[in-house]
């Protein structure tokens, strides 16, 4: 019940966010009855809003509007909502061009709708119960003292096979010498090792050589693997914009020649593309606590997630389909490069 709560929680939080982002324009408004007077600022103006402060003409005070101002500002309920997310949904590329050619009023800002869906896609995971775990041992990411003096046995077992193995063999044998590299490796293996992995108390713990992560990173995940991997799943939402400034390079590099196309136009392109993949995963984790929907949640990503991704391409740059085919060959390794380079951030942001 905790979950739900905090999965509520978590949806009105980022539909605050998403509306602090969001440009007014395009939004209905109460039909105004002639000249008023700012209850804010005193400026007498006739229309909807006050033209020197832009409060609006007239202000309720009642528990409705209290209701309202919620539902407006979590979810949009003034057609732009729902204007948008059919044409993300099926239409990205559309939705991509009309928004970049100056469309803005009609639709949900792309940082507005990133910033919704990526806490409604936490907060959902809350409510089916995807999260951290809690009760992570230690050694299930590092080998403890025990383990190595079980490796320094079995080492040490298939060394005096070999031994005995090369005193039956006659003077002159070419496995002899074969044995005596065998046993060579398996003594550096032994006796050489850099890969010291006991108490991350210990002077000696070292496990990359860099004394940084050593003492960081690697030293708090053997402490306290499930704190940890808490932290990555919180820093994940808390800086998924980070996967904006890390995905535009790659794809201004595919469009390098063609001027038409801005850094701008690509940053929308990578939002709104974010957005949706965050609306799947909603959607994928509704289907999965379905019995039996593991694999239809599964099915939904592999085949809708490209799909869309090529859609997207191909019309938001009014691309050929052979076009629009390489470039999503070349995105989706580009994808690969970006959740590394993301991961990799988050496990450094974790270690402070």
């Amino acid at each position: 019940m905790s979950g739900f709560g905090d999965g509520i929680g978590t949806v009105i939080e980022g539909g605050l966010l998403g509306r602090a982002v969001e440009p007014k324009t395009g939004e209905t408004a109460d039909h105004a009855s002639g000249p008023a007077t700012c209850a804010n600022c005193q400026t007498v103006f006739s229309g909807h809003y006050c033209p020197e402060c832009g409060q609006k003409a007239h202000v309720h005070r009642s528990l409705a509007a209290i209701g309202h101002d919620i539902l407006h500002g979590v979810l949009h309920f003034d057609g732009k909502l729902w204007d948008t997310l059919p044409l993300l949904t099926f239409k990205p590329g559309e939705l991509t061009r009309r928004y970049i050619a100056g469309e803005r009023a009609k639709f949900v800002s792309p940082m507005a709708m990133f910033l919704f869906t990526i806490f409604a896609m936490f907060a959902v995971f809350q409510m089916v119960g995807i999260s951290a775990p809690t009760d992570l041992n230690s050694d299930m990411f590092f080998a403890g003292s025990d383990d190595d003096g079980v490796f320094q046995k079995n080492i040490r077992q298939q060394m005096t096979v070999l031994e005995q193995e090369r005193a039956s063999l006659p003077e002159g044998n070419p496995r002899r010498a074969e044995i005596d590299n065998e046993l060579k490796g398996l003594e550096a293996v032994s006796g050489g090792s850099p890969f010291k992995l006991g108490n991350p108390n210990r002077a000696d713990f070292n496990v990359t050589g860099i004394e940084m992560l050593d003492e960081g990173i690697i030293s708090k995940w053997k402490k306290n693997p499930s704190l940890m991997l808490y932290k990555l799943q919180s820093n994940s939402y808390k800086f998924s914009w980070l996967l904006i400034p890390l995905s535009v390079p790659f794809l201004w590099l595919m469009f390098a020649w063609r001027r038409q196309f801005k850094a701008y136009d690509h940053a929308i392109f990578v939002t709104y593309s974010l957005s949706f993949i965050s609306l799947l995963f909603i959607v994928m984790s509704v289907i999965s606590v379905i019995p039996g929907g593991a694999g239809w949640a599964a099915l939904l990503f592999f085949i809708g997630a490209p799909l869309h991704l090529y859609k997207q391409l191909r019309y938001a740059y009014g691309l050929s389909r052979f076009s629009a085919f390489w470039r999503f060959c070349v995105l989706f390794v580009c994808i690969q490069i970006v959740l590394v380079l993301f991961l990799q951030a988050l496990l450094l942001l974790g270690a402070f």
